[in-house]
């Protein structure tokens, strides 16, 4: 129903009016888009008190970064643009990394942003946090719009949801100047002006053609490997995806955000074999995963000399032959196209070479085995193998609570050790690889699903959005955060041989952040032990309360960036 601002008489007659604060409350709640991630402030303020009594959840942050992870993850989530609100200029830049993040991932999300008014800025006039911020937003989202006049904003946000949902997914900023806000129009002829939005991401069918040729290719392997990536689990044809998976009898290697599509557990999840089975693989099947640097650009060391050919599902034309040739291009929208495959199978699929299945459950038991130990140890002070070893078993108690991920070391490790029962219930930083994600992403995900989180971070990941502990407080969420604390980043070893400042890379020795969780109101927790880990996780996950364990790690465990630290230019020079 439309909200009605004001009324006021002309030619004698009452007219009903409503204005831009009320058109885009309306135009929102009319497409579904009833949740809100953003930071108050000039011009945005009353907007959000009125979409809140208006019945729009808005839930505040303390940084617009933090917010706008929030939004790109919920966009994720639900397949329904998550929605960041923030004011101009500088709010608008801290949100604009969230929107280039949610674009890299293909997250459907659209960053609103209050704005100056067009006339001072183009004339570059000086007006307050001035800004032209829609052409700072466009080389960074998938599409960006401005709305300059009340009746237009219905279509401005249907512009923006479209783009944000339809074909590959991702980041749309829309751009509210503050005196669109206060324009008032004819109430009726303003409901008549909005949109909801029909079939925004419609079903893109892929070639017949296109479907026998890859499985032409995926027949022909003697090494079949089919790689499932984000793509895959954000189209939510489960179903569809572990049934091809399984009639296939393929190996299968799940990318960090794919895990659970299939449990790690399946007896074709080849998680525990990645290094045997990308190198040896003779066809390897891409289904909505890229081959970016997560996967080696698809060539180098990482995938051997055994000649490969890829068969990729996607939705995107461009992402084929982006780093290697592919033999067999699937172009069309995950469901649409497993869907197709599975059809165009048969009854009678023959099963991979007995050689090739025996070999990676071989491997994969091999590297299950010698790792049983490590992630048993009771350590104290911890080190990651034995901390990863205890949330391993709680989350295989839990399947259904959502795992949320960031660090260096904390991230690579967890990757591998915590094994994953359900999809969608492994979110981390995806394809940028971003520090930075976890609060803000623990927060949409408790809103979103209504499911405990546990968010696992290293204690650098953890400084970045760390002030969101009081949002999590705020609304009592069911968020459980472990922070695995070595004193530093990769490690709290380093020294600084040339002066009295720390190194670089070293943090407060023995900081304690879970007494800044109990400065709002949550529950803190030191733990010093893996026992001590177990006991505070399993009763912070009971009680759903918001809780911060500082989980203190060994301040010479972990490696140089991670598993990544062959990114890490080095100098050739060696000191005189």
């Amino acid at each position: 129903m439309l909200n009605t601002a004001a009324k006021s008489e002309a030619s004698g007659a009452e007219q009903e009016l409503t204005d831009g604060f009320h058109l885009v409350i309306d135009a929102l709640k009319l497409n579904g888009l009833t949740t809100i991630y953003g930071v108050p402030g000039i011009p945005i303020t009353d907007f959000g008190r009125m979409a809140q009594a208006a019945g729009i959840r808005v839930l505040s942050f303390r940084h617009e970064q933090n917010a706008g992870y929030a939004a790109a993850i919920a966009g994720f989530l639900t397949k329904k643009p998550g929605v960041c609100l923030t004011v101009s200029a500088p709010g608008f830049l801290n949100g604009l990394t969230a929107l280039a993040h949610a674009t890299t991932n293909c997250f459907p999300m659209i960053l609103i942003s209050g704005s100056s008014e067009r006339e001072i800025v183009d004339l570059q006039q000086g007006d307050y946090e001035e800004m032209d911020q829609l052409a700072i937003a466009k080389p960074l989202c998938k599409a960006a719009f401005r709305v300059l006049h009340a009746q237009d904003i219905g279509i401005g946000l249907a512009r923006a949801i479209r783009a944000a949902v339809s074909g590959r997914p991702g980041g749309v900023y829309l751009d509210l100047p503050a005196k669109l806000f206060g324009q008032v129009i004819n109430a009726e002829a303003g409901a008549k002006s909005l949109v909801k939005v029909i079939d925004a991401a419609p079903a893109q069918i892929p070639a017949p053609s296109a479907v026998k040729r890859a499985l032409e290719v995926l027949r022909s392997a003697k090494r079949p490997l089919i790689i499932l990536g984000k793509g895959a689990a954000y189209a939510q044809a489960d179903d569809a995806i572990r049934a091809f998976v399984e009639k296939s009898g393929a190996p299968f290697l799940p990318m960090s955000m794919a895990k659970g599509l299939l449990p790690d557990l399946h007896q074709q999840c080849a998680g525990a074999a990645r290094s045997t089975v990308l190198k040896d693989a003779d066809v390897v099947m891409l289904v909505g995963a890229r081959l970016n640097w997560l996967l080696s650009h698809g060539k180098g060391k990482t995938w051997g000399d055994a000649p490969k050919k890829f068969i990729q599902v996607d939705i995107e034309p461009k992402e084929m032959d982006s780093n290697v040739e592919i033999a067999a291009p699937l172009v069309g929208d995950i469901g649409s196209c497993v869907a197709a495959l599975l059809e165009a199978m048969g009854g009678n699929w023959p099963a991979p070479p007995a050689d090739w299945l025996n070999a990676v459950k071989t491997k994969r038991d091999d590297n299950v085995a010698k790792m049983a130990p490590r992630l048993m140890n009771n350590n104290s002070p911890m080190d990651y193998h034995g901390a990863l070893g205890v949330l391993r078993t709680i989350v295989k108690e839990r399947p259904d609570a959502i795992l949320v991920n960031e660090g260096a070391n904390t991230l690579d490790l967890a990757r591998g050790v915590i094994d994953m029962y359900q999809p969608r219930k492994r979110l981390d930083v995806g394809t940028w690889g971003v520090m930075g994600i976890g609060m803000g992403t623990a927060i949409a995900a408790a809103v979103e699903t209504g499911k405990p989180v546990l968010a696992v971070e290293g204690d650098s990941a953890f400084g970045f959005s760390g002030m969101e502990v009081e949002t999590i407080c705020r609304y009592g969420l069911p968020v459980c955060i472990v922070i695995f604390n070595n004193d530093g980043i990769y490690r709290g070893t380093d020294v600084n041989s040339a002066g009295a400042d720390p190194a670089t890379t070293v943090f407060v020795k023995g900081a304690r952040y879970d007494k800044m969780m109990e400065a709002f109101g949550g529950i803190g927790v030191n733990a010093t032990t893996p026992d001590e880990l177990k006991r505070a996780v399993n009763a912070a996950m009971d009680s759903g309360k918001p809780t911060l364990i500082n989980a203190v790690i060994d301040p010479a465990a972990g490696s140089e960036s991670g598993r990544i630290g062959n990114l890490n230019p080095q100098s050739v020079l060696k000191k005189k």
